[in-house]
């Protein structure tokens, strides 16, 4: 059994389901034959029963068939009752058989019938020959003589036997037609259902093959075949997004480093130029040269940085969310940015505001949106750091604000204002900052200020105070702040 399930599954799909439909016909077939056999047989010996019921012997037969028994001479022959033995039961078993009739086997209810105990009897028999017959007895008055007499008359149930071998010769040649036909059809549906699989097949060889995520499977329909032919066309629509954003990623990437790589290149090129030529930078120059290795090598280590955030994965993402104070981590975040811009005055407004976030991720986005503020904002001026009641941390600065035809760009991967690409940075701050905050379940927008300057909202969802388990972390019990 098990190597024949073996064998089955090593077949195609198409043949298998062309069994399975002969084999469902054939089943239905075969158990539709056999009732349909059984019900005939009943019928058949339902009508030959009725049929021995009403056959009576004629009395005039049964009369002569005493005399002559009981003489000892042969008993009369009925030419008229030729298709049906007769003969007589004897209280005793004995039995008088009518001359053009086969002898049957007498039974006890036959017996019983003629003693008186049982008034009638319709049971199975044979002949003496061995032939199956059905028998009917019963005991009959002979008005002639006023005598009763147990008179047994059978039929052959060879003529029953006939008719039913008969039928399932035929209901065999029936079945065997019915299930070559169900095989057949039971191909020829697979061939045409499994047409649409066999084009999704072909274009799915045709991708392994040659990587082109640009084909499109037609989907008409509503059925399992149109549901996987559209899955399909999505699956591979957001496989070539991913590859053209992974591709986007790389070129922006190489353009980001190549401006940063050149200069550096070529500071090094100097000061590998001065010690060949044993011509001495002067000391202003050089000091300003190495400043400027340093701050290169600080900006590609920063983007290098960003470059690994961003490709991360968010399902990749292994830092598992923590309730987290949000004024803590702002607290935080404003020491560092306090040192990027000591000339500037910032002006804080915290209140407490729990939320459930990855501390490091988090830290770091605030970060990236101060550092914003203290980049365009002028020398002496001020910064506002509010966070409400409601939860919404806002960051003002006093800077020269973004153009409103360049905000919805401001959260693209590498995208930088022209008038801030004369400053240091990658273009991918905001980028993170937007991704960190949606990892959080918040948003993030940047408008105009009035009077000036741009304003950052940050909303997360949390509240006021912690959960019981405390802002630590989440602890066994912890719920969503």
């Amino acid at each position: 059994m098990t190597s024949l399930v073996r064998r089955l599954r090593t077949l195609p799909l198409r043949s298998r389901l062309a069994m399975l439909v002969a084999t469902a016909v054939a089943v239905a077939v075969a158990v539709a034959a056999v009732a349909c056999w059984l019900l005939t047989r009943a019928q058949l010996e339902t009508e030959l029963d009725k049929s021995l019921r009403g056959i009576s012997a004629p009395q005039n037969l049964v009369q002569e068939m005493l005399q002559q028994c009981g003489n000892g001479q042969p008993p009369p022959e009925n030419v008229n009752t030729a298709f049906a033995f007769i003969q007589i039961v004897g209280s005793d078993g004995s039995r008088c058989v009518e001359a053009s009739s086969q002898p049957v086997k007498i039974q006890p209810s036959d017996i019983a019938v003629a003693r008186g105990t049982e008034p009638s009897t319709l049971h199975d028999s044979t002949t003496e020959d061995g032939a199956p017959v059905r028998v009917h007895t019963t005991r009959e008055r002979i008005s002639l003589r006023g005598e009763i007499a147990t008179v047994s008359i059978s039929r052959p149930l060879g003529e029953i036997d006939n008719s039913l071998n008969r039928l399932a010769l035929l209901l065999l040649a029936v079945a065997g037609v019915g299930v070559v036909g169900a095989g057949a059809a039971g191909l020829w549906v697979a061939r045409a259902g499994l047409r649409p699989v066999d084009g999704l097949t072909r274009a799915v060889e045709h991708v392994a093959r040659t990587e082109d995520l640009s084909l499109r499977i037609p989907a008409e329909g509503e059925d399992e075949i149109a549901r996987l032919s559209r899955s399909f066309n999505s699956m591979t629509a957001a496989l070539a997004s991913s590859r053209d954003r992974q591709a986007q990623l790389i070129a922006d990437a190489g353009h980001e480093l190549r401006t940063p790589l050149t200069s550096l290149r070529t500071n090094v090129e100097l000061l590998a130029r001065s010690e060949e030529t044993g011509r001495a930078i002067p000391p202003e120059d050089r000091k300003a040269l190495m400043a400027s290795v340093k701050a290169q090598m600080t900006e590609l280590a920063s983007l290098i940085g960003d470059l690994q955030e961003l490709s991360r994965p968010d399902a990749a993402d292994p830092s598992p969310l923590q309730v987290v104070a949000l004024h803590t981590i702002v607290e935080s975040a404003l020491e560092r940015a306090r040192l990027r811009g000591p000339d500037l005055t910032i002006n804080v407004a915290l209140r407490p505001w729990y939320v459930r976030a990855e501390p490091a991720g988090l830290e770091r986005a605030l970060v990236n949106v101060l550092d914003n503020a203290v980049k365009f904002s002028p020398a002496g001026a001020a910064i506002e750091v509010t966070l409400s009641t409601q939860g919404e941390l806002t960051v003002r600065d006093h800077g020269p604000g973004i153009p409103s035809e360049e905000l919805p760009h401001v959260f693209e991967r590498f995208w930088r204002s022209p008038s801030a690409r004369a400053l240091p940075g990658s273009g991918l701050g905001l980028s993170i900052v937007a991704r960190t905050v949606q990892q959080a379940g918040g948003e993030i927008a940047l408008r105009p200020a009035a009077g000036g300057g741009t304003v950052a909202a940050i909303r997360i969802p949390g509240a006021p105070t912690p959960p019981p388990t405390g802002p630590a972390g989440p602890g066994p019990g912890a719920t969503r702040a």
